[in-house]
């Protein structure tokens, strides 16, 4: 059975969640302390996190940021206001999708079962070879010569479909597609946000150059680079 984590304020969404997925056998857990709700999740172990954005004491994109340090469990957003801004911050702090309010029952359920069939699906993949470094789907660790490096989920996800396309440019619409189920309120700064953290780590390993922008079209992975 799998367990689903809120991080929600408003007792009828609670509610709501609570009904729709232990009607679907999730076991459902929500916060009982908010100034300690990075430690309630640590505690609970949860297999996916449903996050909103305005709460009690700290933000959403505060707890998304602590908590990530935490667990590598998927991390889904609700989000009622300013969709690009929000969006953008929380998937920059961590989180993996997002769901707007108001939302219908079948949608969360959707967006619920795709992450959590994602991440079980990467966790029994072998580990992806990337020259002469290694990527652990079920631990988001990269291995490499130069050292290891921890990756989100999200960043993981995205480094493994680079490198299961190697050498191959990937459109930004298909990365939009398999990452986010078709991005509808996405755009291309979000995906842009993802590839510059994911950069980011590879430099800290001297593998950021391995990660080309084919300008206006995509990005690709290869295994060597220039000097």
């Amino acid at each position: 059975m799998a367990k689903v984590f809120i991080v929600e304020d408003n007792p009828t969404i609670i509610k709501t969640v609570k009904t729709e997925l232990e009607k679907w056998q999730y076991a459902v857990v929500n916060v009982k302390d908010w100034d300690h709700v990075a430690d309630e999740i640590k505690e609970a172990m949860p297999d996916l996190i449903l996050f909103d954005i305005t709460l009690p004491t700290f933000d959403g994109f505060y707890w998304i940021n602590a908590v990530r340090q935490l667990t590598k469990a998927p991390i889904i957003v609700i989000s009622a206001a300013d969709i690009d801004s929000n969006i953008m911050h929380a998937i920059a702090s961590g989180a993996d999708d997002y769901i707007m309010k108001p939302f219908s029952a079948t949608v969360l359920l959707a967006k619920v079962q795709a992450l959590l069939r994602r991440n079980q699906k990467a966790t029994g993949m072998e580990k992806l070879t990337w020259g002469t470094s290694e990527l652990n789907s079920l631990t988001n660790e990269l291995t490499t010569p130069n050292g290891n490096i921890q990756l989100s989920p999200t960043e993981s996800a995205l480094l493994g479909i680079l490198i299961n396309h190697l050498d191959h440019t990937v459109t930004k619409e298909r990365l939009l597609e398999w990452l986010w189920q078709g991005g509808k309120f996405l755009n291309d700064n979000t995906l842009n946000v993802n590839i510059s953290r994911l950069r980011s780590k590879l430099a800290a390993v001297n593998l950021d150059k391995n990660l080309r922008t084919e300008r206006g079209i995509g990005y690709r992975l290869v295994i060597y680079h220039e000097s």
